[in-house]
């Protein structure tokens, strides 16, 4: 007898895991300052490790709070997924977010500007309960298998990084990049802090600085603004096999991209600009993706695989030669030094990594030898 869930095809377990690294950077940002604490006389290592109590904002409170539901809800659907009980998916997933946080509050003794908080701890496992308990009305009401026979459908088997890929480009366009979409300033972020990293030493000048040309032509900025629109279509047709299900997916895409940027651009300048980024260039730029994309829905599977390759290490090197805008810049410092400064945080590190991990989805595809199916259309 066939088992129900088969755990190699779950998408929530590289989900929990993208999670988790996003909870750790989160809650130890910004990784400086570390030091060995200080035990008195008074305070031993057993109070330490107890935790304090110290008093926090209404805003802390619920972030802790929020912050681990969605951590719950991942790691019991994978145990679900992988054929635990219910229940006992529960306990796992909620002894799996305490353990977690209380590690991180543990480690939180090593950082200066970190304060470690029994009721933190309490509020993330709250949280992570919460998570876990709405995995499990979701398996009661039967929309986990559902969502297992929709995904059987309308993906190819084994698409569990596509799948999170798709699901994190919305969070990675939360830090706005240099251009509408354009994700892909990891690589000259990864050349400056590499030439600083070699400051001073014999290999000093070895490596080109990469230099910002500042404000793009139009044309160039509208290829960028292309490509970086079709950048999710070119993941999402690998793993979906029908015309029509690709048409779906480019659709939601789009309105997923327009509506990420949106909120982006509220949350850094405020509610009464959020529009501002809709400039000229923009309308033929969403218009020459659709057009793209629509073709490349008619495309096999590898083909859009190799041509994604192009596309996004293109934009990549758009992407590098964009400069920062001034206005943004002084906007954004206001936001790092504030409270949002671990979340504004996480999703720059995600817009940075994006393109590169769909580099290497896509070279996996790519690589990947071709099914029966393929063979015989051949």
């Amino acid at each position: 007898m066939a088992r129900p869930f088969d755990r190699h095809r779950s998408s929530a377990w590289p989900l929990a895991a993208a999670w988790m690294a996003l909870i750790v950077y989160a809650s130890l940002h910004p990784f400086s300052g570390w030091h060995w604490p200080t035990v008195t006389d008074t305070e031993g290592w057993l109070d330490l490790l107890w935790l304090p109590t110290p008093r926090s904002s209404r805003f802390d409170r619920w972030a802790n709070f929020l912050a681990y539901q969605p951590l719950g809800l991942l790691l019991a659907i994978a145990w679900i997924r992988s054929g635990h009980g219910t229940w006992r998916a529960c306990v796992q997933a909620t002894l799996a977010g305490l353990l977690l946080s209380l590690l991180m509050e543990w480690t939180q003794n090593l950082l200066p500007i970190r304060v470690p908080s029994r009721l933190d701890l309490a509020l993330n496992g709250a949280g992570t309960l919460l998570g876990a308990l709405l995995a499990a009305a979701l398996q009661g009401l039967g929309l986990v298998r559902y969502w297992q026979r929709l995904r059987d459908r309308w993906f190819v088997p084994h698409g569990n990084a596509g799948l999170a890929l798709l699901l994190t480009w919305p969070v990675a366009l939360l830090f706005p990049p240099p251009l509408p979409m354009g994700l892909g300033e990891g690589l000259s972020r990864a050349a400056l802090a590499l030439g600083d990293a070699l400051a001073d030493t014999a290999l000093e000048g070895w490596l080109p600085t990469p230099a910002a040309q500042g404000q793009l032509a139009p044309g160039t900025e509208l290829i960028a603004i292309v490509l970086g629109l079709m950048a999710p279509c070119w993941v999402a047709f690998v793993m979906s096999r029908q015309v029509v299900n690709r048409l779906v997916l480019l659709v939601g895409a789009m309105l997923l991209g327009l509506l990420a940027t949106t909120l982006s651009t509220a949350l850094n300048f405020g509610p009464e600009h959020a529009l501002t980024w809709v400039t000229p260039v923009l309308r033929p730029a969403l218009a020459g993706a659709v057009l793209l994309s629509v073709a490349l829905a008619f495309l096999p599977r590898r083909v859009v695989a190799a041509l994604g390759l192009v596309g996004i290490t293109s934009l990549i090197a758009l992407i590098s030669q964009a400069g920062t805008d001034p206005y943004f810049a002084s906007s954004l410092q206001a936001w790092e030094q504030g409270r949002f400064i671990r979340f504004h945080g996480v999703a720059q590190w995600v817009g940075w990594l994006w393109p590169f991990a769909a580099l290497l989805f896509l070279m996996l595809q790519v690589a990947e030898r071709p099914t029966h199916a393929e063979v015989a259309r051949r």
